[in-house]
């Protein structure tokens, strides 16, 4: 029996959860993966939106284990929110697209045992509050968030997200005003069924000291819940072929690998260990927020785009390690085998130019246009390594880089040669806390012969939607929602432009943005998104 699973129904965080213990033969029938479409309770909210408040009356199903032989039934369950009634008119959401929202920051576990309304899911291990791996600010243009803490980025604390993220509640993220945004209760406000997932996460250990949330967990208990959804169709509402994921940093990564690697088997084993439901894993459409993903070549990213710049205490970083890595990053840019049209082969040595011609340049634009004549000539003339002409602003990736300032992560960024980045904790092992997952990091502390360990290349590939989309899978989203702010200097803005240029050349329909001088966790267009899904599953025309 998994770690905390009690026979019939367990009690989690005073919230009762559907869970069965698993037979002598370690398996259950599926009948204990039947949604129960009359367990819900009524409730009322009121919830900020770009049109103005709603008041909005929804269903509410408390959590429920999605796996019939979980690990731990905290993580993993969810819950489900469907509107009934919005503004007094009534709704009909059996037809609706399901946003799938998870809560994950820093790879760390996100629990919705607790969770009393939609919104409310969130990380735990985080002093203060639930997080959804985004900085916190006062609520402006959007519904309440619960309370935030800081997150150091060392794996060794157990309160860190390891990602450089401020962790907040309930799927929230920040607006342009530095209020709170959250996906999941706009979605509700916009009619649409609302389902958010617990996943287990990479500090979680049993009595015995060992990890079982570190990878691929996260990403194997959120397909397991995408499974529960589409195996009860018709009892769960909404439309279940029209499930469209969110997440962001490392919950945006897991969306994209969501997204990237549907109904991939490489996953099976790991789901049948859990006794998840038979039924597709595919979604409909993916919406991520600065992924923090492809995280074995990360570094090398982080040295290309960010190697010039200083640390916030204003020293360099080790220049020989971030030549080391920039240099290796050519091989490895090389190898994705991108072109995109006017560029040709995307490189390392045109991907400067292409981020700045296809994203930089063109959010830079749009920015200095959505403000007034005098707060744009104030703003030109705070930053003139800005050119404006015929509406339109021009600047080298130089002058960019400078713009930016300080670089968030010291060198290496993801696999710390100490072991202390979060990361090195995702990929650690049973009672081993922390693992190099890379060999430029592990060969530099343990000399030129050192090996990975043999599990760490599958797990890699198992958590990074690179290799899929490389591998054309059928099962992939063809819709896709990207973004990222041109300041987020939690990894490489690299990441963000292959991942969308990819989905680009094999067809897919990329909605891809970099909001201007925007950090980590921004969403300033929440609303768009919003409408994005209905015009993207035809549920609005």
């Amino acid at each position: 029996m998994g770690i905390g699973a009690t026979a019939g129904v367990a009690a989690i965080g005073g919230i009762a959860v559907n869970a069965q213990a698993s037979g002598e033969s370690g398996s259950t029938s599926a009948d204990a993966l039947v949604f129960d479409k009359d367990a819900y309770t009524e409730l009322t909210t009121t919830i900020t939106t770009d049109a103005g408040d709603k008041t909005v009356k929804y269903h509410f199903y408390k959590a429920t284990t999605y796996v019939t032989d979980p690990v731990d039934e905290k993580y993993q369950s969810l819950i489900v929110s469907v509107p009934v009634e919005i503004d007094g008119k009534t709704v009909d959401a059996t037809h609706a697209p399901i946003l799938f929202a998870n809560s994950v920051g820093g790879y760390m576990p996100s629990s919705v045992a607790d969770a009393t309304g939609v919104g409310a899911a969130g990380m735990t291990g985080i002093p203060g509050g639930a997080g959804g791996g985004a900085p916190s600010a006062s609520t402006s243009a959007s519904a309440s968030a619960s309370s935030t803490a800081s997150a150091a980025a060392s794996a060794s604390a157990p309160a860190s997200t390891g990602t450089g993220e401020v962790a907040s509640g309930g799927n929230a993220q920040v607006n342009a005003q530095g209020g709170m945004v959250s996906n999941a209760k706009l979605a509700l406000a916009a009619g649409y069924v609302v389902v958010e997932p617990g996943a287990r996460g990479r500090t979680l250990t049993d009595a015995d000291g060992t990890y079982y949330g570190t990878a691929p967990a996260a990403i194997v208990d959120l397909k397991a819940a995408v499974r529960y959804v589409r195996f009860n169709k018709g009892r769960i509402p909404g439309n279940t072929d029209r499930i469209v994921s969110s997440g962001t940093s490392a919950g945006g990564a897991l969306s994209a690998l969501l997204g990237a690697s549907g109904d991939s088997p490489l996953y099976d084993k790991y789901l049948k260990e859990l006794g998840a439901a038979d039924a597709s894993d595919s979604i409909f459409a993916s919406g991520d927020w600065c992924p923090i993903t492809d995280l074995e070549h990360a570094d090398m990213a982080y040295e290309w785009n960010w190697g010039g710049n200083k640390l916030s205490s204003g020293s360099l970083v080790d220049r020989t390690v971030s030549k080391d890595l920039s240099t290796a990053f050519a091989d490895y840019q090389a190898s994705l085998k991108i072109r995109a049209k006017g560029f040709g082969a995307l490189t390392a040595r045109n991907l400067d130019d292409y981020l700045l011609e296809t994203h930089l340049q063109p959010s830079a634009t749009t920015y200095l246009k959505s403000l007034s004549d005098a707060d744009r000539s104030t703003y030109l003339a705070s930053n003139t390594f800005i050119t404006w002409s015929g509406g339109r602003a021009t600047f080298t990736w130089a002058d960019f880089l400078t713009h930016v300032g300080a670089r968030k992560k010291d060198t290496p960024a993801f696999d710390a040669f100490d072991l202390s980045a979060g990361e090195n904790n995702e990929f650690g092992t049973g009672t081993t806390q922390a693992r190099h997952f890379t060999l430029y990091s592990l060969r530099h502390e343990s000399g030129s012969s050192a090996r990975l360990d043999s599990d760490l290349p599958e797990k890699l590939h198992l958590m990074n939607p690179m290799p899929f989309i490389r591998q054309h899978n059928p099962g992939r989203s063809k819709h896709w929602w990207i973004r990222v702010g041109t300041k987020d200097s939690d990894t490489s803005l690299s990441v963000v432009a292959n991942l969308a240029a990819s989905l680009e050349q094999l067809g897919d329909d990329v909605n891809a943005l970099y909001y201007w001088d925007e950090g980590h966790g921004s969403n300033i267009d929440a609303a768009d998104f919003i409408t994005w899904i209905g015009k993207v599953t035809g549920y609005t025309k």
